[in-house]
């Protein structure tokens, strides 16, 4: 008996069409319960996993329109020209400047990545995971980075910054190294003011200073109490208590 002949191109005339496909609707096509038989079939057209949904579309390569960073989705179904998902949260890590940390990954691959980062190297960086390229040339300068927009506790949002986290790092010191022993104090103590609990330990990280001066300014400011040319501002500082009269 004659073995059935299935043609490949069924295939491809239906992913053409519809962009995106499951098992069922290749078997379908390709009139074969066999799973086997679809993937030989697929093999020569060179067609794409989705990396969401648990792979469980498949495109071809030339119908994907990537994105400059690699990624396509039809229908919420999201292909990468890196493959697997693990093979995707791997280079966009690899690429970053700064590494991922979780929660700015997902967003960035629109799925879910806890899972599919036990492979991709990490370190810990403000109590949390940030993952980061394995060549370790690589690892470092995003941990350098990473670590000077992480201490830049007077910018809420770094995301905002026109310029490098480095520059703005760097302008914040010079400007701190212009102050004499009160200013410094007091602006450490007003940028903690803005960033509320913990801010006295950011600040005291960030600026080098003991956390008890940093709570110190932050006081001053408070009560009105500081020196202008070596004197108590008047009436700043707490109201003094008059002495009692004697009956």
């Amino acid at each position: 008996m004659r073995p059935t002949s299935f043609r490949p191109d069924a295939l491809r005339v239906l992913l053409l069409r519809n962009k995106i496909a499951t098992l069922d609707d290749l078997k379908h096509a390709l009139g074969t319960p066999v799973d086997v038989t679809v993937f030989r079939k697929l093999k020569p057209l060179d067609y794409l996993s989705s990396y969401s949904h648990r792979g469980r579309f498949y495109t071809l390569r030339e119908i994907a329109l990537f994105d400059d960073h690699g990624l396509w989705s039809q229908a919420e179904v999201w292909f990468s020209r890196f493959g697997t998902l693990l093979a995707t949260a791997e280079a966009f890590v690899n690429r970053s400047p700064r590494g991922y940390f979780a929660d700015e990954l997902a967003p960035a691959l629109h799925v879910e990545v806890q899972d599919a980062l036990h492979r991709v190297s990490r370190q810990l960086v403000s109590g949390r995971y940030l993952y980061t390229a394995t060549d370790p040339v690589i690892e470092r300068r995003q941990l350098l980075t990473r670590r000077t927009v992480e201490f830049l506790p007077t910018v809420a949002d770094t995301s905002v910054l026109e310029v490098a986290a480095e520059d703005v790092k760097a302008a914040i010191l010079l400007f701190y190294s212009l102050l004499d022993e009160q200013q410094r104090r007091l602006y450490a103590g007003l940028e903690s003011l803005k960033l509320g609990r913990s801010g006295d330990r950011q600040l005291a990280d960030f600026l080098d200073l003991d956390p008890h001066t940093v709570a110190r300014g932050r006081q001053q400011l408070l009560a009105q109490d500081v020196e202008i040319d070596g004197a108590r501002k008047a009436g700043a500082g707490r109201k003094r208590v008059g002495k009692k009269r004697p009956k």
